[in-house]
């Protein structure tokens, strides 16, 4: 098996899960990643290939960075794919060079989402709007005019890839997938009436990057653990933002870190690196940007949630996690807001008891390993 991972965290973390995965089930993975990242997944026993050129950038067209990159980071791709002859190239949905290395060599792929299906749906509103399907004769007619309205953009996407594929030598059309690995809690996802065929609910693909344990302050008041975004498009400032608003809560909080730690930390806060899922088996809530990792390590350990999305997919995440009752979306991003949104969640036992509704979900999911095999015995 070779699996060419995304760049940012969120795309990093599950692919090296998977590979976890792969090696436990006997195969033998090599994982294509970021230099940033190399030592970490050879630490944990993986075989990995650094490759620079993997992130699309910051360019304003993100279509033309992100396919454009894919094209030149398919050339030297493909040689190192010749070399391994994989039975199966498992392609993060932001990592369309090893889409392309792949079908340059003729070999399948999958396509691993380690979020929620974000494909358009006939059936959906615009995946980002954060919005519901409308319901009744006004509600279809929404969804219908903000169909129309997103799909220039999506002619243009696909022109884009269109362009990059034809100039390495490949048709404007990929032939798909194989497996659609959808590595998110069944809980998150919504019911669609062009669910693909090959598409697999495989519940969340979890990697701690840290063995080191982070002790909360003493005390027995509630304990909110704090996760900033980690993805560049990421809510700016919310560590800062919300100690302001824990103050005088009477919480205890815990602000996990990849970087840079908050100065001036109050006696009642920890901030660190640490791993995030013991941090929560102690938490009464958690504080997010409404990443897809944190979001389920969060549902998984029963703790609810409050949200202070940012761009990308944080908007519709936090809308479903809204939804299904196990947290509140804090809009716009003030401390009274989410000093606010704390201590409702914290007074309702209805959010952890959603929380933990959502966490049973977890039980009805595939596995991946298997998924991919049968993929390639029906081949």
């Amino acid at each position: 098996m070779a699996v060419v991972a995304g760049a940012d965290p969120g795309h990093v973390f599950p692919a090296i899960a998977l590979c976890l995965r792969f090696v436990k089930a006997g195969d033998d993975p090599t994982l294509f990643i970021s230099d940033r990242w190399v030592d970490a997944a050879a630490g944990a026993g993986i075989t990995t290939i650094s490759l620079a050129g993997m992130a699309p950038g910051r360019e304003l067209d993100l279509g033309r960075a992100l396919y454009g990159r894919a094209a030149v980071l398919a050339r030297s791709l493909a040689p190192e794919l010749a070399a391994l002859a994989p039975d199966l190239v498992v392609c993060d949905v932001l990592a369309q060079g090893g889409v392309m290395a792949a079908e340059l060599l003729g070999v399948p792929w999958a396509k691993l989402s380690p979020h929620p299906l974000y494909e358009p749906s006939r059936g959906l509103p615009p995946l980002g709007s954060g919005l519901a399907v409308g319901v009744g004769a006004s509600g279809r007619l929404r969804d219908v005019t903000l169909r129309a309205a997103t799909a220039r953009s999506i002619r243009q996407g696909d022109r884009q890839r269109a362009r990059a594929r034809r100039s390495i030598g490949l048709k404007a059309r990929d032939r798909g997938p194989v497996a659609r690995l959808i590595a998110t809690l069944p809980a998150l996802e919504v019911p669609r009436p062009d669910w693909p065929d090959n598409a697999r609910v495989v519940g969340p693909l979890l990697w701690e990057p840290t063995r080191r344990r982070l002790t909360p302050p003493p005390g027995d008041a509630p304990l909110v653990v704090v996760a900033p975004s980690t993805a560049s498009s990421g809510a700016v400032g919310m560590a800062e933002l919300a100690l302001t608003a824990l103050r005088g809560t009477g919480t205890r909080a815990v602000v996990s870190t990849f970087g840079d730690e908050p100065d001036g930390l109050p006696p009642w806060a920890r901030a660190g690196l640490g791993r995030q899922d013991e941090m929560l088996r102690e938490a009464s809530v958690a504080v997010c940007g409404g990443g897809h990792g944190l979001l389920v390590k969060a549902l998984l350990a029963g703790v609810p949630v409050v949200v202070v999305p940012g761009g990308g997919d944080q908007w519709e995440l936090a809308n479903r996690v809204a939804r299904q009752g196990s947290g509140v979306v804090v809009r716009p991003s003030t401390a009274d807001a989410l000093r606010a949104a704390v201590v409702r969640v914290l007074g309702d036992p209805r959010f952890a008891a959603a929380a933990t509704t959502a966490a049973a979900t977890a039980s009805d999911v595939h596995d991946p390993v298997q998924v991919c095999r049968a993929a390639l015995a029906g081949r």
